[in-house]
């Protein structure tokens, strides 16, 4: 069954708030580009928090995130963290879209 963007923002973004800042501490330096995930998700973040439960105006958001990720592609030199960030913004972008 296809989850909602409501409910897959509530399953991830907690999760994601921990792990983006570390992500981005941890392979900033090898992985400039996800500064850039950074950016981008503290934006699609406060955007769904000042929307409530009205839908939030993220696409521009979520297509540079496919660009600056290609779309989601994890790179081979990264931690399991840095790889369940990818998985979770890419569940988030599906569930907006549909």
């Amino acid at each position: 069954m296809k989850k909602s963007f409501n409910e897959v923002r509530e399953n991830n973004f907690k999760t994601l708030e921990q792990y983006v800042p570390i992500v981005a501490r941890v392979h900033g330096d090898n992985h400039p580009e996800f500064h850039e995930v950074r950016e981008l998700f503290d934006i699609i973040n406060r955007k769904c928090k000042e929307a409530g439960s009205e839908r939030p105006e993220i696409d521009e958001e979520l297509a540079r995130l496919r660009e600056v990720t290609n779309n989601y592609t994890v790179p081979s030199d990264v931690c399991e963290s840095y790889e369940a960030v990818y998985n979770m913004l890419a569940e988030v972008d599906q569930a907006y879209q549909a």
